[in-house]
């Protein structure tokens, strides 16, 4: 059921290792790579609740939510044969919308499939299970323009490096494959039964039999902005913790290429060698913390069942901080991969235990819409620090990105802080 992620996470963690050093190599200055990161988050501010509302109301013969995950994979595998291939700016940002945007077909109606297959006590072990799947693949993803220069593939060039190129071609046959093989070996419930497995209080109208509600008839959009507002007290607090959580991640994203070239290496510029020797490093690292994430993601049901889900997320949020604010005194990148552990830690929290919060306290009959409602708040703290960000830095660091990455730390000192407000549910 959660072995797709793998190849979700695949073309992902190509996407944040990678997409600044395209941007950059195609001509883009520091000041532009956030608004051009802009086209991830609106795309999935557009895409995740219409494709939570609709698989909700699905049923095929491929099931509930597996004819989203094939579109989806076809979809970002093209755009991932596209993208380093640009031949222009504006066609890497215009690719960016549709990779992303076609990640999350995918991953929203993955989330509420654990929510439908799974009870609330199976729950925090089945969205840990995908958290030890997104970190496998992660890693791989994130360090194999790093493996691929070892071997020898040019990883200097006019534009961008043949290392890259390769890495996204080998991203897209990944992505298909495993997303295909979950399509392949799972079954979903039908309508019917999922409803008399519903275990939460039913928000708003109550399902027919068929698995729809005559809310249907008062139209689609009505219908999400309606259930926005019904959202339960649960989900508007963890709201606070995914904004401040995905902030302070973004600023990791966007700027850890151009701090780690700049601090580690000595360079700013985008086409000298030590700037792509940095940018494979930092591939590196993303991949260091999807691996320990994978091993966290083992750890954290047992966190869970000794601290409960609120206080092992704070937890893992603080250390995420620990491992941002680092980068300001650590001078030797070789060491920055220590820094990498604590992250992991974070990356598999954030990915499983507010999913695992969230699952207990909507209705089986909305899952797929709730669970597109609440990346809303991942969503929106990306479009704050996609428009924010650059303007900060320059304002008060003289445009320094080693400085967004202390301010990300910050940010989930915050977050966690808040998980403390969330309601408790059942461990």
């Amino acid at each position: 059921m959660c072995f797709g992620f793998l190849g979700l996470q695949f073309a992902f963690g190509l996407q944040n290792a990678n997409v600044s050093r395209i941007f950059q190599s195609l001509g883009a200055s520091l000041d532009q790579v956030p608004l051009l990161w802009i086209a991830a988050p609106l795309s999935g501010l557009l895409v995740q609740p219409i494709i939570g509302y609709m698989s909700d109301r699905t049923w095929t013969r491929l099931g509930r939510r597996r004819p989203y995950f094939l579109v989806g994979a076809v979809l970002a595998s093209v755009a991932l044969v596209l993208m380093p291939r640009s031949p222009t700016l504006w066609f890497a940002g215009t690719l960016l919308w549709l990779l992303d945007g076609s990640i999350n077909i995918s991953m929203e109606p993955f989330r509420a499939l654990v929510g439908d297959q799974l009870g609330p006590r199976q729950r925090p072990t089945g969205y840990a299970v995908q958290s030890f799947f997104i970190g496998v693949g992660a890693v791989v993803a994130s360090m194999l323009p790093w493996i691929l220069a070892r071997a020898g593939v040019s990883n200097v060039g006019p534009a961008i490096p043949d290392t890259v190129r390769l890495a996204f071609d080998v991203g897209a046959a990944v992505m298909l494959l495993a997303v295909g093989w979950t399509i392949i070996r799972t079954r979903e419930y039908p309508p019917d039964v999922l409803l008399a497995f519903d275990d939460a209080q039913p928000v708003g109208d109550g399902p027919a039999r068929d698995g729809r509600s005559h809310e249907t008839k008062t139209g689609m959009l009505v219908t999400i902005a309606r259930d926005l507002v019904a959202m339960p007290q649960a989900m508007r607090r963890l709201a606070w913790v995914q904004f401040f959580s995905w902030l302070a991640l973004f600023s990791m994203w966007i700027y850890t290429t151009a701090a780690v070239a700049q601090v580690h290496f000595g360079t700013t510029d985008p086409h000298s060698a030590a700037y792509n020797t940095g940018a494979n490093w930092v591939g590196v690292l993303f991949g260091a913390y999807n691996g320990f994430g994978a091993l966290a993601a083992v750890c954290i049901p047992f966190m869970v069942r000794r601290f409960g889900l609120q206080v092992s997320h704070l937890i893992n949020l603080w250390l995420g901080a620990l491992s941002l604010s680092s980068f300001l005194f650590i001078r030797d990148p070789n060491w920055l991969l220590l820094s990498m552990l604590a992250m992991g830690f974070a990356w598999a929290s954030v990915l499983s235990l507010p999913y695992a919060m969230l699952s207990d306290t909507v209705p089986a009959q909305k899952m797929g819409l709730y669970m597109g409602l609440f990346n809303l708040f991942i969503v929106i703290p990306q479009v704050v620090a996609a428009g924010v960000l650059g303007s900060v830095l320059r304002m008060f660091f003289a445009g320094q990105p080693i400085y967004a990455l202390a301010l990300g730390g910050g940010c989930f000192i915050v977050a966690g802080l808040l998980t403390l407000r969330v309601p408790r549910t059942i461990a």
